[in-house]
């Protein structure tokens, strides 16, 4: 029989994967929640491990739900349970119209996300396209919305300046936001005691800053500890940060040819001899197709998208 504690609703017994699972939330988001709003009080195991008990489950639940609703996390997180779980009963039966993320599948919802958002952009609206994004981490992966929602906004603005129908100013105003929103979820993302760390850089001559920055927001996605370093840096400050971090890989984008090809192989080869024997090198982006060479030289990992830095990084965990 299970003792009288066990059916206490109050007690610290869950681990945060069961307490995703149960929610439907991401560990990710469970985290940033935690951070930012404080939302629940997990315990710690003996061996440091956040636990959760079942009134916890319940009122993420809750927030979950309410979040669905299209109500603000942080409008929602001061309630106590009860208020909460009747401010849900009365979203649902009056059918308040819901967020994107209720309709069928996460492909779906990324997809209506992405058109909130490039109807944002267009209309120059941070503030809209900056609470879409925000929504969308909340609601769905945080790898969804890097490839499905926020590398084709991107992607977008390129297409509308070759065709004429986008401005700079509509590129710089979403580049804004984007690193915002991407850069709180570097920063919120609490890697494990003992997560493995990669530097994530862009060297000289890149200048595009948002290959790096999805890299660097999938790698904390994927538990990592993140040191971002941006864009156009040489290769013996790279080298001395993965030093410094004891940092266990590297990855690098390269978006486009370089002006100068030779000084970027030279860079590479640099970094290469600066870089510790053990430290794998990992590069991705179209442009790195113009030093291919020098890459199978320095036996760089070449990845062609995001699905395969996360397998490499997986691979390397």
């Amino acid at each position: 029989m299970m003792s009288p504690d066990e059916f206490d609703s109050r007690r610290k017994r869950h681990p945060i994967q069961v307490v995703a699972r149960r929610t439907g939330l991401t560990v990710d988001v469970l985290r940033a929640w935690e951070k930012r709003y404080q939302v629940v009080e997990p315990g710690r195991s003996g061996g440091g491990r956040r636990l959760y008990s079942d009134d916890d489950i319940e009122r993420l639940r809750l927030l979950r739900r309410a979040s669905r609703a299209g109500r603000r996390i942080s409008q929602v997180s001061t309630l106590d349970t009860e208020a909460l779980a009747g401010l849900v009963r009365e979203d649902e039966r009056e059918e308040v119209e819901v967020g994107p993320e209720h309709t069928a599948g996460e492909a779906t919802a990324a997809e209506l996300y992405l058109k909130t958002c490039l109807a944002a952009m267009e209309r120059f609206d941070a503030q809209a396209l900056e609470e879409a994004l925000t929504r969308a981490l909340f609601a769905l992966n945080a790898q969804t919305v890097i490839e499905s929602i926020a590398a084709p906004l991107m992607q977008r603005i390129g297409d509308g300046w070759s065709h004429g129908d986008l401005r700079p100013a509509h590129e710089h105003m979403t580049s804004a936001v984007l690193r915002r929103v991407l850069g709180r979820l570097i920063e919120t993302v609490q890697p494990s005691a003992g997560a493995p760390s990669v530097v994530v850089a862009t060297p000289v001559g890149q200048v595009h800053e948002f290959g790096a920055l999805f890299a660097a927001a999938t790698a904390a996605a994927q538990g990592w500890r993140v040191v971002y370093l941006g864009t156009d840096l040489p290769a013996e400050d790279i080298a001395t940060a993965v030093r410094e971090t004891g940092a266990e890989v590297i990855a690098l984008s390269i978006v486009s040819p370089s002006e100068d090809e030779a000084e970027l192989d030279a860079e590479l080869k640099e970094l290469r001899l600066a870089l510790p024997p053990a430290v794998p090198v990992l590069v991705g982006g179209a442009g790195m197709q113009s030093c291919k060479l020098t890459l199978d030289q320095i036996e760089a990992v070449q990845l062609t998208d995001m699905e395969e830095l996360r397998k490499a990084l997986s691979d390397l965990s």
